[in-house]
């Protein structure tokens, strides 16, 4: 079982600061810009922490509320210090690095910060004295400043205000300290040499994505450069040569997308051997993507000798049978060579098998979405056929790339379609209740993302595999707002729109009336019956048409708000049309029978049920035997609640009340008093209310009914809700009511004696 233990003092005060940065850290001047209270100071561990975790909520959290001044808060290193910030995706913007500018950052990660231009470059300079790593990843526009033009035309309109303009003279010039630097994915025209030429003592760099045909100055930084990722660079003779006289390399990447261009270089077993030859603290190493051009592997004979081993001297690849060690990475994603035997590494990414594919998963994932979603769907495939032997591993993985990569659909698409696998009922009991929360979320997120059909059906699917409503609760607003908004269209697509309405239903069943209360307001009684509305257009009864009579029955349960919107939109009118259009649809006529018998225990509704034309239809229903006694009874109920209204209450004139009470009569007298019900009650209070009364004795006999099948098909379930909701005074003092039906004092005798029975055998009676 994976650990469940509480969140940190720390974690927990963190989240709540930022959630409640007024109440707590801040004041708003004049009513809204952020300002530390005067008496706060807090050490770079917190002030960290706090900004990372602010991050982290507004890429994550749709209800956490971004605030334009958060980064304000931090801008004076007397009450704030800051040393290590991780920032990511286009919520960074220019004033927000400027708003720091006098931190002595030592750690700056920006990751696809896209709004970040020229003006940001500006801003690192302050940074210069402190800073020892620096990420710009991804930061595409961060060397282009935006350059006025001034032009006017004849009237006097200012045409093409601003352009794009390449900033080609920014080095890094005076950044002594900096020992880490990620450029990956940059614009590909920046002067990367004259940049980096100012940089004494490099220890690691990433050129990822950046094309560059001479990379001689590397050799300056050949003594200290310990790290070198060259991801998707098309690589030549002389880049080999290079790279060979980096002594010190310790980790070498200059793996390739297979599938984004043509790459003119191929790996050989020569240049592998110089690798091993030059490089011999080397003990992470990328190849994934490449072709080998001529055989690298050793003999099937050889490969397949003994079993699987790291020992270099057994290796399967023989260039590598030199090296001294094991590596402890080596990547061979969507290459030949991983699926050798014998391959010298603690570590392999690749795709031959599951721990392969992980490892592929956990190295790729932060930046290359692209290796990264082939990775996933690798493991999909596992999960789909075969089972997973590290679940929650893979499961926490998965997790990890959707919350990185929110914005991007095809790990979107991959990444739910194996949270599906991951999460269904063979795992389940390896899951924390936190892990599975973080499912719900990026399951959310990627439903509130995008509307694409793959999508929402993969993050639907994934809901099933949970308790519902238990497990959703903690996000209960936000997965019903979700789901109706799939809903809406009407046109949806139909496999969709099936599981939705299904997870409604569910959300909306066995939770309390609070919920259903909020869940009405959001507009779920007028999607459920747009929807009917549509499926009747189209004279189609399926499951659609079912699970929403089905969600607006457990919706308006004693929930008379929601009751009365259900008639306020032309509900009755749509009920009696599907009777009339698929009058054999025995699930579906108990589930709108259900549904009426709510809105029948409101008493200020019920008039409206008073009309010749729905009486009659209820008093029909009487004589169904659609679902067994179910149609029938529920008819019964909503016009025993009538019924009890009394004489006064009667305003039409047929069919009269003195026939339809005789037909009550006969319909309870012919039901089965063993019948096992389809039917869930939380309370009898709408039954109990029934019983001590003179006025409509068949609406007593009906209720009396209904709590004698029930304790006595269900005595564990229904005995003590009874009992607790004080049912048992009422039915004793029915039995002493002269104007009660001597056949309703009997059923409740044996109701009583039945409680009384269970009562006796539940007791405690040991020592």
């Amino acid at each position: 079982m994976a650990s469940d233990s509480p969140d940190s003092l720390m974690s927990i005060c963190t989240d709540f600061c930022l959630r409640n940065l007024k109440g707590t850290l801040c004041y708003l001047l004049d009513n809204e810009i952020l300002r530390l209270h005067p008496d706060i100071f807090l050490p770079s561990e917190i002030c960290d922490r706090l900004v990372n975790e602010y991050i982290e909520l507004v890429n994550s959290d749709s209800s956490f509320e971004p605030h334009d001044s958060f980064f304000t808060l931090f801008s004076e290193p007397q009450s704030t210090r800051l040393t290590r910030l991780h920032l990511r995706e286009d919520i960074v913007q220019d004033q927000d690095l400027e708003a720091i500018r006098k931190q002595d950052l030592v750690e700056l990660y920006l990751t696809n910060c896209e709004r970040l231009t020229a003006k940001s470059l500006q801003t690192l300079a302050n940074f210069r004295q402190s800073l020892v790593s620096l990420s710009l990843f991804g930061c595409s526009n961060i060397f282009y400043e935006e350059e006025s033009l001034g032009g006017y035309d004849e009237t006097d309109r200012l045409v093409n205000p601003t352009r794009q303009v390449l900033v080609r003279d920014f080095t890094f010039q005076g950044f002594q300290s900096l020992r880490f630097l990620n450029l990956g994915c940059i614009a590909k025209v920046v002067d990367v040499e004259l940049m980096l030429r100012p940089l004494i003592c490099l220890k690691a760099l990433n050129l990822s994505g950046i094309q560059l045909n001479d990379i001689g100055f590397l050799t300056q930084w050949k003594d200290s450069l310990v790290s070198l990722v060259l991801y998707n660079m098309d690589l030549s003779e002389e880049h080999i040569r290079v790279i060979v006289q980096l002594h010190k390399l310790r980790h070498l990447d200059i793996s390739r997308d297979r599938l984004s261009s043509y790459y003119k270089f191929k790996l050989t077993r020569k240049v592998l051997s110089l690798f091993v030859q030059n490089l011999e603290e080397l003990v992470s190493l990328d190849i994934s993507g490449h072709l080998t051009l001529e055989n690298c592997a050793v003999s099937k004979m050889d490969d397949e000798l003994g079993p699987p081993s790291n020992n270099p001297a057994k290796s399967s690849i023989s260039p590598f049978r030199a090296l001294k060690r094991p590596l402890q990475f080596l990547g061979l994603f969507e290459t030949s060579l991983c699926r050798l035997t014998h391959i010298p590494a603690y570590k392999v990414s690749g795709d031959k098998n599951e721990v392969q594919v992980l490892n592929a998963i956990e190295a790729y994932t932060e930046h290359r979405p692209e290796i990264t979603s082939r990775a996933i769907n690798l493991l999909f495939d596992i999960a789909r056929i075969e089972r997973c032997n590290q679940p929650l591993r893979a499961l926490q993985l998965v997790i990890t790339a959707l919350k990185c990569h929110k914005y991007d659909k095809t790990i979107q698409v991959t990444g739910s379609a194996a949270l599906f696998y991951l999460t269904n009922s063979d795992y389940r009991s390896e899951q924390s209740v936190r892990l599975r929360q973080q499912v719900i979320q990026v399951v959310l997120n990627g439903m509130e993302s995008y509307q694409e059909v793959t999508v929402q059906r993969n993050c639907c699917l994934t809901l099933c595999n949970f308790s519902i409503p238990e497990e959703l609760e903690f996000q209960y607003q936000r997965v019903n707002e979700l789901l109706l908004n799939i809903l809406i269209p009407t046109r949806q697509d139909e496999s969709i729109q099936r599981i939705a309405v299904h997870l409604c239903n569910a959300l909306v069943c066995q939770v309390d009336n609070d919920h259903k209360e909020a869940v009405g307001k959001m507009g779920f009684v007028m999607t459920m019956l747009k929807l009917i509305q549509k499926k009747l257009q189209d004279k189609m009864c399926d499951q659609v048409m079912e699970f929403s009579w089905s969600a607006l029955w457990n919706i308006t349960d004693e929930t008379p708000d929601n009751c009365e919107m259900f008639l306020n939109y032309n509900g009755m009118k749509l009920f009696l049309e599907c009777l009339k259009e698929f009058p054999e649809k025995q699930e579906l006529h108990r589930n709108m029978l259900g549904l009426l018998g709510n809105v029948a225990e409101v008493r200020e509704l019920r008039p409206q049920l008073m009309t010749s034309q729905f009486i009659t239809v209820f008093s029909n229903l009487l004589d169904s035997k659609a679902d067994g006694i179910e149609v029938s009874y529920n008819a019964c109920g909503v016009l025993s609640h009538i019924m009890f209204d009394g004489p006064q209450a009667w305003f039409i004139g047929e069919p009269t009340r003195q026939e339809v009470e005789e037909r009550m009569w006969s319909a309870i007298r012919s039901w089965d008093i063993s019948s096992r019900r389809n039917i869930n009650y939380r309370s009898f209070e709408p039954i109990l209310r029934l019983l001590p009364q003179s006025i409509s004795p068949v609406s007593q006999h009906w209720a009396t009914w209904a709590l004698y099948n029930l304790v006595s098909v269900y005595p564990d379930k229904y005995c003590p809700l009874l009992i607790k909701e004080g049912g048992l005074p009422l039915l004793t003092d029915l039995i002493n009511m002269p104007s009660a039906d001597e056949q309703t004092k009997d059923m409740a005798r044996k109701v009583l004696e039945l409680c009384s029975n269970y009562n006796e055998d539940t007791m405690d009676t040991s020592l």
